[in-house]
């Protein structure tokens, strides 16, 4: 067990649970390809399996790296990367990809590895360190001097994102506000960015209705969604899906059909991502799926004991900051299967198929690792010295 702690420093019970969910997702992923291979007939499920490991290997491979970092290096280099991530967004939303009318500029391919990279994941991450950093030193809030050095960046990296991925722009902008409320940003302040935001996004839709053609955009794709939610009986391609994924949940009953033998996945579009957990209570019930919710609020219980043992102001916003987004879109994720939100297209973390998604989640875990490391390492030297003579004292602290 030394040996161990010499070499994955932070949270322990967290690296436990990362690791439990990571397992999970080789068997509905496994189960949920059949779809892409008998359906569709592109690939094989063994071959999906092992994209899957190498995506989930790679992704624990830039965990346990990124934990070993100090965290306070995030402040610089977050500082860093907010330019990067602003020029990678524009290139992304200049690269003129149209699916069915609508703007798909969410993905830079990268030629020489043939590997496509979606810049809005990557650029949400470096955005809600660079907040938890400006928040941290900033303390005396004032809207006026803040425009520049912490709204601007924020309003421009969202509003790069909003036109091709509404639900992950309206995601990163409500966890930057949430963070803001959590800092103890005046409540004032935030209503009046608030209003600001709405006004914008409004005069937005209102410009794109009126001049349709002025950029690519999905509006459409918005509002069929909204109205799929609100009008469920109409028969459009998301009424579709969550009628396939009523019938998934609902076939599951308690223990579910068992281990591959999901019918749905054959029918859902998007079984292997969006609807992922739909899939997951038809094999294995809603006791299945009621375990991986407890599953992630433990993952959630973790990451605010990780932010409460914080040393400093950065690494308990910083906590918060990365890993509130990951739960928020579990949850999300989650709701849309059970049809308590409309569509979003939010994945579920560490479960569904896809590379950029998985990466930054693992990439965030290892930030807020390395925070957790601060603290067990004081731990650990405190045992070393034999201040260890209180086993309730350091119960308590590892707790």
């Amino acid at each position: 067990m030394r040996e161990l702690n010499k070499i994955f420093f932070g949270d322990r019970v967290l690296w436990v649970l990362l690791g439990l969910i990571a397992l999970f997702s080789f068997l509905p992923i496994y189960s949920s390809s059949s779809n892409l291979v008998h359906v569709i007939g592109n690939g094989t499920s063994s071959g999906y399996l092992l994209k899957h490991l190498f995506i989930i290997g790679i992704g624990f491979v830039l965990m346990f790296f990124t934990h070993k970092i100090p965290y306070k290096y995030f402040k610089g280099i977050s500082i860093l990367l907010i330019p990067l991530s602003i020029i990678l967004l524009i290139y992304t939303a200049t690269q003129g990809n149209i699916i069915d009318g609508s703007n798909a500029n969410r993905w830079l391919r990268i030629p020489i590895i043939g590997v496509s990279f979606q810049t809005s994941t990557f650029s949400s991450l470096v955005l809600m360190v660079y907040v938890a950093n400006y928040l941290s030193k900033n303390k005396n809030h004032k809207i006026v001097f803040d425009i520049i050095p912490f709204w601007l960046p924020v309003f421009i990296i969202v509003m790069l994102i909003l036109p091709s991925n509404f639900s992950s722009a309206f995601l990163l902008f409500f966890m930057v506000l949430t963070s803001c409320f959590i800092s103890g940003y005046k409540l004032k302040n935030l209503l009046i960015i608030i209003l600001f935001s709405f006004l914008s996004f409004t005069i937005f839709i209102g410009v794109i209705k009126i001049y349709p053609d002025i950029m690519p955009n999905r509006i459409d794709t918005w509002q069929s969604r909204i109205e799929s939610f609100i009008n469920k009986n109409e028969r459009k391609q998301e009424s579709y899906q969550i009628e396939r994924s009523k019938i998934a949940i609902a076939s599951g009953e308690f223990l579910g059909l068992g281990a591959g033998k999901s019918v749905m996945k054959n029918f859902l579009p998007q079984s292997s991502s969006d609807f992922i957990y739909a899939i997951i209570i038809e094999e294995y019930g809603s006791m299945g799926g009621i375990i991986l919710i407890i599953l992630y609020l433990l993952i959630l219980f973790r990451i605010l004991v990780i932010s409460h043992r914080a040393q400093s102001l950065f690494g308990k916003l910083l906590t918060i900051c990365v890993g509130l987004p990951i739960i928020f879109q579990s949850f999300l994720n989650i709701g849309v299967a059970l049809q308590v939100f409309p569509i979003t297209g939010q994945t579920l973390p560490m479960i569904s198929s896809g590379g950029t998604s998985a990466w930054m989640t693992c990439l965030s875990f290892g930030i807020i690792l390395s925070v957790s490391s601060y603290y067990t390492n004081l731990i650990s030297e405190n045992e070393l010295e034999g201040n260890n003579d209180n086993p309730l004292k350091i119960l308590s602290e590892t707790v």
